[in-house]
């Protein structure tokens, strides 16, 4: 059942992490992927991944956050492909953003949109059309954020338009489910990607305690949301609509419950400061 053969998938934000682990994916399972990527560079790194896989892929170089090129990149991949089977929202960022909400300005607030939710609604709204042409079965997926589901200080805005995706996702599930389309989300807790490496970030004194922090005892890698994804995209999920797929490792479960270095749960602090560089 595993098995994405004849379908078409778009993938942004495909160049590097989360979404160049799924777009990679999907290729090796038999779909054909057509990737969006902002940078040139990755884009073409993708290209030559895509093109040893083999299967027809294409790499649009894109800003999703342009309604103009996001209306020609649906417009060819209908005129290459003549369908969409899959879509999959990946691209999303904090920029780095990390400040008291009082302190955000005016830009971080259109900046954190266009980067984490309004694009989102530009791809998906101009997919629409041509996977209803395609027919039932089709699969909508976003990557979300486990800080969509649980508080993050100084990060209200970008926690905001996350949680966002989660009520986008299942109103949308409504409205597409009579035609056959399902709509569905990841959301990660803190995965290695090019993004965000906590594996850097960690203090060296700590970092005999990463293992600890999660209930799974590691960070997230890309191939974990990929493996989501391929769930959503297949037929494992045909009735699996307007729902979250939590990929945190037990973390939202844990609840602020952490092992100590000997091995004992806890839910204080167990390092003395952030734990990070910064």
């Amino acid at each position: 059942m595993i098995d994405l053969k004849g379908k078409i998938a778009l993938v942004t934000g495909a160049g590097a992490g989360i979404g160049r682990a799924i777009a990679e994916t999907f290729a090796r399972l038999g779909a054909r992927v057509v990737a969006a990527e902002i940078d040139p560079a990755r884009a073409g790194d993708l290209r030559a991944a895509l093109d040893a896989i083999g299967g027809g892929h294409s790499v649009v170089v894109a800003d999703v956050r342009d309604g103009a090129q996001v209306r020609v990149l649906l417009a060819g991949v209908e005129k290459q492909c003549g369908r969409l089977d899959i879509l999959v929202n990946n691209v999303g960022d904090f920029l780095g953003i990390a400040k008291p909400f009082d302190q955000c300005t005016d830009e971080d607030f259109d900046n954190l949109y266009a980067v984490n939710l309004r694009h989102i609604f530009l791809v998906t709204r101009e997919a629409i059309p041509l996977m209803k042409k395609t027919g039932p079965g089709g699969s909508i997926i976003s990557v979300s954020t486990i800080e969509a589901f649980r508080g993050i200080p100084n990060g209200t805005v970008y926690s905001a338009f996350k949680a966002g995706i989660t009520g986008f996702t299942r109103s949308l599930a409504l409205e597409l489910g009579p035609h056959g389309l399902r709509v569905n989300a990841i959301a990660p807790e803190t995965t290695e990607t090019a993004q965000v490496s906590p594996e850097k970030w960690i203090l060296p004194q700590y970092k005999d305690l990463v293992s600890k922090w999660i209930p799974v005892g590691r960070f997230g890698e890309p191939a974990d949301c990929a493996g989501a994804a391929v769930f959503l995209a297949s037929e494992l999920s045909a009735w699996v609509s307007g729902t979250t797929i939590h990929v945190d490792g037990g973390a939202l479960a844990a609840g602020g419950w952490y092992r100590t270095r000997d091995g004992r749960w806890t839910n204080v602090p167990v390092v003395e400061d952030s734990g990070l560089p910064f």
